[in-house]
Parts: structure tokens; C-alpha cells; sequence
């Protein structure tokens, strides 16, 4: 074998799906696949060029008939297969619609508590994230998406008034692919800073989503350097709801709002957040109950064929 096959990746992705009960918990779907014979979450492999998140939307509804609303990223599994390594990552989703029909891969669903569900699965890695599922520490879906700006090329080069140098083509792609992936987690409001590339950064997903884009100026880095009290102040009520808001901003802003919070680069306590060009932060809940998952970019997985 070529140690090129032997470095091989195959990548996964696929999600805990979830809904409310009458009594304030949750129940979650688990699925009989009768090629293994075996109960396990919702998963399918990566396609050509996919995004993971996109991958393990398309693969629940695939499977399960179900839509689903994205929430906390959850637990990647590793192990291996014939192929090579296998990585298959996983999402929390709420139900919002659609109805389970048998079909090749999938011959039975059912809606189980997530103690049951874990005791009905075959695989100690779907285990993994339904423990991760039934957390309360921490929410299941988010309220905030932070976005830094595409790349607009170097300050340096620009001749004009810093508020209006745009994107460059390769910060034009960065918003194009914001835009095919951010709309899984359901957003119900864009906003941007003032400068003219935050704006074009998410016009393509207020496009998409029938949306206007607003303004919150708190958030460019001159307004937020005078008061950085006052972003401060918006991001905990925007991260109170209701709904999911989207604010693009920059990288002086982003680093320090999320420093204040209590999010740490990599998880090292001191070290800044990072937020390159065209990355994102979705955050849900609150400082001491925070979720914070950081997309470098939406851009295909590397590992995907």
C-alpha cells in the first residue's frame, strides 16, 4: 500500500437529531441501518467539494426525511476502516419539519430519551454524542454568529478612505460560501459593521435569506475602540435572542468582544481568540454556560474527495 492511500482520510458527517417533549426534556432519533444491522445517529460520507456541516444536513434529511435546524457543533469520532482513518463529525439539530419514510439505507426510525437511545445504539462513538446531547450545562442551539470580513486585500495598497476598500475576488468567494453554509443554522437577522466590506461580506446571505442587512456601528473597530462597553452590551442581548442574528465586523472587535466573554484561543486561558478573514464564531448562552465553536472557514473540506 502507497503511503499516500495509507494517509488516506475518510471524512463523515451526520448529527443528533432532536425535539422537545411535553414535559420539558428531549427525545432524539436513532436509526436501523439493515446493510450493518445496526442503530446508530443519522451519518453519510462527505460529497465531492462539501462543506462537514453541509454534509451532515443533507445526510439527515437524506436518511430521515427530517429538516433540521443546525445547533452546537458535538463530538468528532475516529477510528479506523479498510479505507484508512475514518472521521465522522457531528452536529446537534432541532426537528423542524419533514416525516420518516423507509428507504434503502434507513428501514426504521425511532424517537427515543437520550439515555435510551444510547442504550439502543450499537456504536460507542453515536454513545459519545448523545452524553454530549443530553448536557445542561451548556445549549443545544445558538443565538449569535460573529463573522469577520472576507479578505479585502492589503490597507497598504488601498488609496481611498480605509471604510470602503472592498473585497477582493478571493474575499468575494469567502462571502459566497458564508452564504451557502450559514443558512443551516436558521438566521433571522443580518447585520454588519459600517465598513463597505463587512457589508459585502454578508449581502450574499441576507440575499439568500430574503433579508435586509442592518447596521450596528458599535461593532467597526473605531466606534468600538471610543466604547467597547457599549458591543459588549449588544452582544449579551443578542446573545439573550430570540433568534439567530449574524453580525459581521472585524478583526480588531471580534478577538476582544469574545475575550470578554471568557472564550480562549484553543482553549488556553490568556491567549486571544483567533478570527481570520472569513472565519466565524457561533456562539449560544451565556458567560459561565458559553458555547463557542470557531469555523476557520466554510470553504470544502480538505479531506473530502
Amino acid at each position: 500500500m502507497s503511503s499516500r492511500a495509507e494517509a488516506r482520510t475518510v471524512v463523515a458527517a451526520g448529527g443528533a437529531v432532536w425535539r422537545p417533549t411535553g414535559d420539558g426534556g428531549i427525545e432524539t432519533a436513532v436509526v436501523h441501518r439493515p446493510r450493518y444491522d445496526d442503530w446508530s445517529l443519522p451519518k453519510g460520507k462527505l460529497d465531492p467539494g462539501e462543506h462537514s456541516l453541509t454534509a451532515a444536513v443533507r445526510e439527515v434529511a437524506e436518511e430521515t426525511g427530517l429538516t433540521a435546524v443546525a445547533g452546537r457543533r458535538s463530538v468528532t469520532s475516529r477510528y479506523r476502516v479498510p479505507e484508512g482513518d475514518k472521521r465522522v463529525d457531528y452536529w446537534l439539530m432541532r426537528v423542524t419539519g419533514g416525516e420518516f419514510a423507509p428507504n434503502e439505507e434507513v428501514d426504521e426510525l425511532r424517537w427515543l430519551s437520550p439515555g435510551d437511545a444510547a442504550a439502543l445504539c450499537t456504536h460507542d462513538a453515536d454513545r459519545q454524542v448523545l452524553a454530549d446531547l443530553a448536557r445542561t450545562d451548556l445549549p443545544r442551539e445558538p443565538s449569535l454568529v460573529l463573522v469577520r470580513h472576507g479578505k479585502a486585500g492589503s490597507s497598504d495598497a488601498w488609496s481611498g478612505p480605509d471604510d470602503v476598500r472592498p473585497l477582493t475576488p478571493a474575499g468575494e468567494e469567502q462571502s459566497r460560501q458564508l452564504a451557502r453554509v450559514l443558512p443551516l443554522f436558521g438566521p433571522t437577522t443580518v447585520a454588519t459593521a459600517t465598513p463597505l466590506r463587512c457589508r459585502q461580506t454578508v449581502t450574499p446571505l441576507a440575499e439568500h435569506l430574503g433579508l435586509d442587512v442592518e447596521e450596528l456601528v458599535e461593532f467597526g473597530e473605531p466606534e468600538f475602540g471610543g466604547d467597547p462597553h457599549r458591543a459588549l452590551e449588544t452582544t449579551l442581548r443578542l446573545l439573550e435572542g430570540p433568534g439567530v442574528t449574524v453580525v459581521c465586523s472585524q478583526g480588531g472587535t471580534i478577538p476582544t468582544v469574545l475575550a470578554a466573554l471568557g472564550v480562549h484561543g484553543h482553549g488556553v486561558p490568556g491567549l486571544h481568540p483567533p478570527a481570520a478573514k472569513g472565519s466565524v464564531w457561533v456562539l449560544g448562552g451565556r458567560p459561565g454556560g458559553l458555547s463557542a465553536d470557531y469555523y476557520r472557514d466554510l470553504g470544502p473540506d480538505p479531506d473530502a474527495p
